[in-house]
């Protein structure tokens, strides 16, 4: 039987107060989609608003163009998916076998603190099924808790989009959390690799991965904790 994999995409589109615009990254989004649908997974997707989320216009631009970024472009079927998110309130864990974040900036602002993520999240490890994100998604762990009441990072290996990666971006003072600190406050074992260069943590059910280049190999350990 297929594996069926919900990805959980923002729905916030303001930079913080410059007046641009944010949203989630194409490529943490495309790389994972190919390599979760090339290995037979039924791939659904969501966002706290549902419908069209916000696309990072960043991410759109030329020089952030990879093989699966245009593969997802010219995909009909898949594009229609992402204009027609379903509504995160409406997503139960039971329907699912993973849950995947990818990441942008915007879940800075909205799944950090959305209550329906969180709970989903906590029930995804409550039933001992993985939850993955990746770059600045990880931020998406912050606030939920494990069954004792702990953060459910403290004490795990993980990553995410480190803080010399968002000096490099220059959006250090726009953001309100930084992934590396906002991991390591919850007591999480944080560690990175170079900026920008492939990088993935395995703890348990959690899988992370720091940036961008991270995106497919992420999703390659979510299937392979499935494959198990």
């Amino acid at each position: 039987m297929s594996k069926r994999i919900l990805v959980v995409l923002t729905s916030h589109d303001q930079l913080g107060d410059t007046g641009e615009k944010t949203g989630f990254w194409l490529e943490e989004l495309a790389a994972p989609y190919y390599v979760f649908k090339d290995t037979g997974a039924k791939v659904t997707l969501a966002s706290p608003k549902g419908g069209q989320p916000p696309l990072d216009p960043k991410s759109d631009a030329e020089d952030s163009q990879t093989d699966e970024t245009r593969r997802f472009k010219q995909d009909e079927q898949a594009n229609a998916a992402l204009a027609a998110t379903h509504r995160l309130s409406d997503m139960s864990a039971d329907d699912f076998d993973a849950v995947f974040y990818p990441g942008g900036h915007g879940p800075l602002w909205d799944l950090v603190n959305d209550q329906d993520s969180i709970k989903l999240i906590e029930t995804f490890i409550e039933q001992n099924k993985p939850v993955a994100s990746v770059c600045h998604a990880p931020i998406v762990l912050v606030n939920a808790k494990s069954a004792n009441g702990e953060p459910l990072v403290k004490g795990r290996e993980v990553t995410g989009f480190t803080n010399g990666e968002e000096e490099a971006v220059g959006l250090t003072k726009i953001v309100p959390h930084l992934v590396e600190d906002a991991l390591q406050q919850c007591g999480g074992i944080y560690s990175k690799a170079d900026d920008f260069t492939p990088y993935v943590r395995e703890d348990g059910q959690l899988i992370t991965g720091q940036n961008p280049p991270s995106s497919a190999a992420t999703a390659e350990a979510l299937i392979g904790w499935l494959a198990r």
